[in-house]
């Protein structure tokens, strides 16, 4: 049997996996985003509904208030923050598989207000939806 040239496995294996971007919720939406996901619990300040143009905001998979003030964005403590809102998140494994059925297969854009993004929780639940399940 003929092995698939090595093009055609990439472009399967792309075609499954989806992919996820974060924008802040003050860039400017863009075609290219797909499903749009707001993944803060808190609206951001000053944006109209109009203008964030979000298809889901599960507020119930958000870092919860206790844990956000905690954190504060104090690079020295990220490491211990993801791991604690991986614990959250592992508490609501129902909507968790519901948001990455809705990615599955998709663009998709994390939606978020945070100024600092790759010390954020915006990085953690893109982690969390392209690891895989078992």
């Amino acid at each position: 049997m003929k092995r698939p040239s090595r093009s055609a496995r990439t472009s399967r294996r792309q075609r499954r996996a989806s992919s996820i971007a974060i924008k802040r919720a003050y860039d400017k939406p863009s075609p290219q985003d797909g499903v749009r996901i707001l993944i803060d619990r808190l609206w951001p300040r000053g944006v109209s509904k109009a203008k964030l143009k979000v298809d889901a905001w599960p507020r119930e998979l958000t870092p919860s208030t206790n844990l956000r003030k905690w954190y504060s964005h104090e690079p020295s403590r990220f490491a211990e923050f993801r791991r604690r809102y991986r614990a959250e998140l592992g508490e609501h494994k129902d909507q968790l598989d519901a948001l990455r059925a809705m990615v599955k297969g998709r663009a998709a854009t994390l939606i978020t207000a945070t100024r600092e993004v790759d010390l954020s929780h915006a990085v953690v639940m893109r982690e969390t939806l392209q690891r895989k399940t078992k």
